[in-house]
């Protein structure tokens, strides 16, 4: 791996259809090798269980590795992800963690359905299903494709628009971990916890600034600045954020699927001049 940790292109956010991509860990390894990444991480949601087959095809294609993990959090009664980056994902306490959220999912996939099918999209469920590996991780992107195939919507953006977003009447809201116990749970086992795409949470100025007061406070050492999820004038914007709160700086394209994502593996500008990258110390 060459050049300083500011120009390494690290991808350290993307999922596989252990939670809510399409393609297995061992796929995203090699589209991500022949992207041009440099440093990868599978970061499923609420899910250590692809790690080893992402290790090893990582270990044949002679890629880094960073084990990692997307963690639903609530915070202000509202869902909030932090990614945990360099994780031992052997350790009891943030299994045991993780498996008290998908416990979560479970029930919250019912409440989705039942609200889908009063809205008159009939086998909901079932249909999800379909598109889950995993039954325990039933999302509202396994719903949305759903509701593509039966032609509601014509694209993911106008699911969540009409059907599954904030706000929206098929979106069920639940209290996930609480966020003192994620950020723990990810320095408990070694890692460095990360802030998933800020610009997607709907906090005003005052609201933000508390939010990123207490991540820090708790523990937190990180920040995506750029990712797919981000507008590319957002870059700018939480470049300035890890700069006034003193977070290291994260990349990840948060790709799901190739027709899906905002962005391909490899494919992300790299940091702004300045930044610490969270990944400077592990290459």
């Amino acid at each position: 791996m060459t050049g300083t940790p500011l120009s390494i292109n690290a991808d350290l956010h993307c999922h596989s259809l252990i939670s809510d991509g399409v393609l297995t860990p061992s796929a995203l390894a090699q589209r991500a090798h022949e992207g041009g990444v440099q440093l990868w991480s599978l970061t499923d949601h609420d899910e250590l269980s692809g790690i080893n087959e992402a290790r090893e095809a990582c270990r044949r294609l002679n890629l880094g590795f960073i084990p990692g993990v997307e963690i639903s959090a609530t915070w202000a009664k509202r869902t909030v992800h932090i990614v945990g980056l360099n994780i031992d994902p052997s350790h009891e306490v943030l299994k045991q963690g993780l498996a008290s959220i998908r416990a979560g999912r479970v029930a919250r996939a019912r409440r989705i359905a039942e609200r889908l099918e009063s809205m008159g999209i009939e086998g909901s469920y079932e249909g999800a299903l379909r598109y889950a590996a995993n039954p325990q991780l039933l999302s509202r992107t396994h719903f949305a494709r759903y509701i593509l195939e039966q032609g509601y919507c014509s694209t993911m953006q106008e699911v969540f628009d009409q059907y599954l977003g904030e706000g929206r009447a098929g979106n069920v809201r639940v209290d996930w971990a609480r966020l003192e116990d994620a950020v723990r749970w990810i320095v408990e086992a070694g890692g460095r916890a990360v802030i998933a795409h800020p610009g997607r949470y709907s906090y005003d100025a005052i609201q933000a600034d508390a939010f990123f007061d207490a991540f820090k406070q708790l523990g937190g050492e990180g920040i995506e600045v750029v990712t797919g999820s981000h507008r590319p004038e957002q870059y700018q914007k939480y470049a300035e954020v890890a700069r006034q709160y003193g977070f290291l700086a994260s990349r990840g394209s948060d790709f799901h699927a190739p027709s899906e994502s905002h962005i391909d593996l490899g494919s992300l500008p790299e940091l702004a001049a300045g930044l610490k990258p969270v990944w400077h110390d592990w290459i």
